[in-house]
């Protein structure tokens, strides 16, 4: 099984636009923390989709990643109504998880968080890992 690992920075596979709104705040119009990591799920979910994976195929058959490890660093902030973008990268494909090398970015191009998140391929009716689907696997492939 070939593996692909890359800490370069290599020009991201995925781009995500989202708007801050009002919900996304804290009182004083600055991103809560934490939904950077919302954020960068839904960039990771919407990559699935742009693949043609329908993730709710494969949780009908007991299958779905889960988030193993998380290192995010918060560089700037975010405010209410910016324009971020947040771009995405593989970085590590093995058979049963991978990396995500993920950055937000406002309108300014300003970095203002990066992550490196792990996910790992679960087989729900036992909670074990177990190896990604090649249907996925392969798509990833194609695209990193």
């Amino acid at each position: 099984m070939s593996e692909i690992t890359s800490e370069s920075n290599v020009e991201s596979a995925h781009h995500f636009a989202i708007r801050v709104y009002y919900e996304d705040t804290d009182a004083g119009g600055i991103v809560y923390y934490a939904n950077y990591l919302k954020f960068f799920e839904r960039a990771r979910t919407e990559w699935l989709r742009e693949i043609g994976i329908n993730q709710e195929v494969f949780l009908q058959q007991k299958l779905g990643f889960v988030v193993r490890k998380v290192e995010m660093d918060n560089v700037a902030s975010a405010k209410l109504d910016d324009l971020l973008e947040v771009n995405s990268t593989i970085i590590t494909l093995k058979r049963a998880s991978l990396v995500f090398q993920q950055q937000i970015t406002n309108q300014e191009k300003q970095v203002l968080c990066t992550a490196k998140i792990r996910i790992a391929c679960v087989d729900f009716s036992q909670n074990k890992p177990c190896a990604i689907p090649e249907l996925i696997l392969g798509a990833f492939k194609r695209v990193s």
